[in-house]
């Protein structure tokens, strides 16, 4: 993507783990499979965070599932930070803003 195009940061990445973008009005179909996906990641996330409050109140917790939680949770928490990150380079954008005014 140029420096000069402003993109949507989609919730996944290339093959190559770099990231991917799309750049156009926000209306289309892969506007819509993002913020279906978005929602997806963010009721897993909830679920996840439900799950590891159980999880933790057990007394009788092994390390292998605590390490099984961390690996979940921190995939969770990449993917809520990308759709942070998307969704707020998005909130500033209307017909005339200067995104270096603020």
């Amino acid at each position: 993507m140029t420096s000069g195009a402003q993109g949507r940061l989609l919730p996944w990445t290339s093959p190559e783990g770099r990231p991917c973008y799309l750049v156009g009005d926000g209306t289309g179909y892969v506007s819509r499979l993002a913020d279906d996906i978005e929602d997806v990641q963010l009721g897993m996330a909830g679920d996840l965070l439900g799950h590891a409050d159980e999880l933790l109140a057990e007394r009788r917790v092994t390390s292998a599932e605590l390490r099984y939680l961390a690996r979940r949770l921190t995939e969770s928490l990449r993917d809520v930070k990308r759709v942070a990150e998307s969704r707020g380079a998005r909130l500033g954008r209307s017909p005339g803003h200067d995104p270096g005014s603020n």
